[in-house]
């Protein structure tokens, strides 16, 4: 479990919510990071909506629908209809145990799966840590697909890579063996979350940018709080074949059909999202198309997830990844 405290400087508020998170987890293992936010643009990439806002594997379960980012003061109303600068222990041990992730739909028996986890490295979080030069070279693989569409050549990271001493290709390894990316047997990049270099039903044409393709539904709708750029998604429903659109204006999104929805999936057995998750997250035109492709693929266990979720999923899984 990873705990992030997203909070503006000086916050008066996160020794409470310090405070009533470690009550929380009474002794139960996990990584709190404290990341301080100084404006707006920071605040949607990393989807923060006031502080000091709780993620919980990088999602908000306290956000109500339709919070826009901000670095104001954020108040939390307990079920007693107390209010308080934070959220109360009894609030953060029902996130934690799951209880409070089950917006979506659930399709059939298969509400075991990770859901909402699932294209965030088993909620671990798509952000590589700076270490080792991760991070550098993650972002720098992630600038050039924004910008090119195609995936850069190891020697075009060198750079990235030399203020670490460790050549591109081994910090591509690296990146490769924790699931931040995939590379084919010549060690070229395959795929970059969000990003594929090699055709996928999901296309995405970036303001300002270039024409690229995602890996997954949630990938496509991530691509632009990760940019802070305006972009037009399309895709096709894999039972009927017809056209999913949608266009990201202004920080808002607009759906082509109206009744689009989005099927979070994960198949059994691990290994990278690229193998277990990414052919099992698309767009579909209705909800019953949606159900239709569950029933066609009784192993693949999932949600399906309406469009207000899908969009916070991929904001608060993409959002933060090209922050300092």
């Amino acid at each position: 479990m990873r705990i992030t405290v997203l909070t503006v400087p000086d916050c008066p508020n996160v020794p409470l919510a310090q405070e009533r998170i470690a009550a929380a987890l009474d002794g139960r293992a996990a990584e709190v990071e404290l990341v301080e936010v100084c404006d707006e643009a920071e605040a949607a990439r990393w989807g923060m909506t006031g502080s000091p806002t709780v993620l919980l594997d990088g999602v908000d379960p306290f956000a109500p629908t339709g919070a826009a980012p901000s670095v104001s003061c954020r108040l939390y109303r307990d079920a007693d209809g107390t209010v308080s600068g934070a959220p109360s222990v009894a609030a953060l041990r029902q996130a934690l145990s799951g209880a409070d992730m089950a917006q979506s739909v659930v399709v059939g028996d298969c509400c075991e799966s990770e859901g909402f986890a699932v294209v965030g490295r088993g909620g671990r979080g798509r952000r590589a840590p700076a270490e080792r030069g991760l991070r550098a070279v993650h972002q720098a693989v992630l600038r050039h697909f924004a910008a090119t569409g195609i995936a850069p050549e190891p020697g075009e990271l060198a750079t990235a890579a030399a203020s670490t001493g460790r050549t591109a290709g081994q910090v591509l390894e690296d990146l490769a063996r924790e699931d931040f990316l995939t590379l084919d047997e010549q060690g070229r990049i395959r795929a970059a979350y969000p990003f594929s270099a090699v055709p996928t039903r999901h296309r995405v044409r970036i303001e300002g940018g270039a024409e690229v393709w995602s890996m997954c539904a949630i990938d496509a709708l991530g691509i632009p709080p990760m940019l802070g750029r305006d972009a037009v998604i399309t895709s096709l429903d894999p039972v009927t074949e017809e056209a999913v659109t949608v266009t990201a204006d202004g920080g808002l999104m607009t759906w082509e059909p109206a009744d689009a929805v989005v099927f979070v999936g994960q198949r059994p057995g691990g290994g990278p999202a690229a193998t277990t998750c990414c052919d099992a997250l698309n767009f579909f035109t209705s909800d019953n198309a949606a159900r239709t492709w569950a029933k066609e693929h009784p192993s693949v266990p999932g949600r399906i997830v309406g469009q207000q979720d899908a969009e916070k999923l991929a904001a608060q899984t993409f959002g933060p990844l090209l922050a300092p």
